[in-house]
């Protein structure tokens, strides 16, 4: 006599057509469609660096907000701005540059 293999759930899931066809869709989606798992996580971690260059960005906009402010009303400032940028000076006063060389 002949030995029938016995089916258990696993093999009838496993050769069930519609199963077959689901998971191969499931697999053209995640891995082979032009819009992946692995193109939406790189999209994704673009966005957190963009979200990061914004914030980062309006910090620096806010900054200069208030250092135009500031230079608008403030004569201190002013000169204090054109010293340290321009390296402007007054009458009878001398001005040392010094600077840091990077090492190699």
């Amino acid at each position: 006599m002949k030995k029938k293999f016995k089916e258990t759930l696993f093999w009838r899931v496993i050769r069930n057509k519609y199963f077959i066809v689901c998971f191969a869709f499931f697999l053209i989606i995640l891995f082979l469609d032009e819009n992946n798992l692995f193109v939406i996580r790189s999209l994704k971690r673009d966005v957190a660096e963009l979200n990061y260059t914004i914030d980062t960005m309006r910090q620096g906009i806010r900054q200069d907000s208030l250092q135009a402010e500031r230079l608008k009303y403030n004569l201190d400032s002013i000169e204090r701005y054109g010293r340290e940028n321009y390296f402007m000076k007054r009458e009878n006063e001398d001005v040392f540059v010094v600077s840091r060389e990077s090492k190699k």
